[in-house]
């Protein structure tokens, strides 16, 4: 599923504020164990990056001129040359619709951008690992917002094709918890829930973890919690 296997994590930042990257790199490049391998300034450029520097982990401004992140998140998620580069978008409360859209696009997670230091180290390391960055409360407001009543043309996922333990695995994911976590919840193994996750996520024809969450949601498995 694309996870990274090197020593070093290879980020790509993408923003329209060179402050912003600036911020983020230093940030970044200080740290053991990553490295920043380019940056953009547009959607344009992100793709670009994205086929050129090959990073682990791209984190994607949403709001950017010319080619906007949606698009660019869209473009890269597309193009099975680019299955190896993850993308996180980044992000304010105000951007709920894109915040959903994308990750219906197949990101693998969002930050906040005023985000600090220490959980975008972190979250760049769930991210590599193969794992989805999202908050649940976050996350199911956000779906909550955008799921609310009938809307044409979208169907739901048919979870029909998935086992009752695979139910199981997929609703403790869309809670936020991890495979050592299930594993705990459910008494198995973290190598079985790890398998039952990638059974759910190649049934329901889930990119990642974070598409997971999203299908989880819409089907109606998981009610968003409101208010």
């Amino acid at each position: 599923m694309g996870e990274a296997h090197r020593d070093v994590i290879r980020v790509g930042l993408a923003d329209d504020q060179a402050l912003v990257r600036k911020g983020f790199r230093l940030i970044i490049d200080s740290t053991p164990g990553f490295t920043v391998v380019g940056e953009a300034a547009d959607g344009g450029q992100a793709v670009a990056l994205a086929r050129t520097g090959r990073p682990d982990v791209l984190v994607m401004d949403l709001r950017m001129p010319e080619i906007d992140g949606l698009t660019a998140t869209r473009l890269i998620v597309d193009d099975p040359a680019l299955s190896g580069v993850r993308v996180v978008v980044l992000t304010t409360y105000a951007d709920d619709a894109n915040v959903y859209a994308a990750l219906q696009a197949g990101a693998s997670g969002f930050l906040v951008k005023d985000v600090e230091p220490d959980d975008l180290l972190k979250g760049l390391r769930v991210i590599a690992a193969g794992e989805a960055l999202l908050s649940p409360a976050v996350t199911g407001r956000v779906i909550a917002a955008f799921t609310a009543g009938p809307r044409p043309g979208v169907v739901p996922p048919g979870l029909d094709v998935l086992t009752d333990r695979e139910r199981e695995v997929l609703t403790l994911v869309a809670t936020g918890l991890s495979n050592q976590e299930i594993a705990v919840r459910l008494s198995m193994s973290p190598f079985t829930a790890k398998t039952h996750c990638n059974r759910a996520m190649a049934k329901l024809g889930a990119r990642d973890r974070a598409q997971l969450v999203v299908y989880a949601y819409e089907s109606g498995l998981v009610r968003p919690r409101r208010g």
